[in-house]
């Protein structure tokens, strides 16, 4: 019998498109075979507002939190606010800017986003990354025809990492999640340009994904049927057939990592192109 793994929430802040937290948070926990990390990734935060609404997400789901933050009154702000909670904060690249600065002695310039080249690449990236971020969770659902690609699941098929590791390839990717008795938004049956992806995953793996989760932020579910393997059976039967009357391609994220579920997406893309 496979080990059931234990779920810990990790947030990853960045002051940019986040791609450094998200390689350097997965290296760490691919250490802990024991232990899987959900994610929560928050790129291009760089105001104060913007982190307080963050902040509001890490004190709702507490977890370990990793940052890449240049501007010092912000990340000075996260680690007070971090420490209040309870909750680990390490600057990732602290350690390494202070072993810059004393083998070359001189200080950082630090510039926020320096890392990338002001290329049409790195625009169209940061275009994504702000269309992925506005239409997470089924937001601002009436413009689904800009997208190039739109997720759609039942709670805790990994919607939003996977929405953003595609944005973060310059790929702008909406998400809605499928809940019960709540109406899909219209504009998604409309559109004709985005491919529209189902993703789903086994009973099991999503049943102990949202143990991991609080009920409280879960919207439209009621009680124990959150979590409950026969109602998430039935989810999953209602998606399948939701998208097998759209004709929508399905893929089961269970055994599959965010990259593996991204690469199946741009692969089904250039398939269906």
């Amino acid at each position: 019998m496979e080990n059931r793994k234990l779920f810990f929430h990790l947030h990853l802040i960045s002051d940019s498109t986040g791609e450094t937290l998200i390689s350097a948070g997965r290296a760490a926990s691919v250490q802990f075979r024991s232990y899987a990390p959900i994610e929560h990734v928050y790129p291009l935060v760089r105001t104060r507002q913007q982190l307080d609404a963050v902040l509001v997400s890490i004190d709702r789901e507490p977890g370990i939190v990793l940052y890449t933050l240049v501007d010092s009154e912000l990340s000075d702000h996260l680690d007070t606010r971090c420490r209040a909670l309870g909750v680990p904060a390490v600057n990732v690249l602290e350690p390494v800017m202070q072993t810059f600065q004393a083998y070359l002695g001189a200080s950082s310039g630090r510039r926020v986003g320096a890392q990338h080249a002001l290329t049409a690449e790195y625009f169209a990236r940061i275009e994504a990354l702000n269309y992925t971020m506005d239409h997470d969770d089924g937001q601002m659902s009436e413009d689904y025809e800009d997208a190039d690609v739109v997720l759609i699941g039942i709670s805790r098929t990994s919607k939003t990492p996977t929405s953003i590791y595609l944005a973060n390839r310059g790929i702008k990717t909406a998400n809605i999640p499928i809940v019960p008795d709540v109406p899909m938004p219209p504009a998604l049956f409309k559109a004709t340009a985005p491919l529209i992806v189902g993703l789903i995953a086994t009973s099991d793996r999503i049943s102990q994904v949202r143990e991991n989760r609080e009920l409280g932020s879960a919207g439209g579910y009621r009680g124990q049927d959150y979590t409950d393997r026969a109602s998430i059976a039935e989810e999953l039967k209602y998606a399948r057939s939701l998208c097998a009357r759209n004709n929508w391609p399905i893929i089961d994220v269970s055994r599959r990592s965010i990259e593996e579920t991204a690469a199946a997406i741009v692969a089904l893309k250039t398939k269906l192109r």
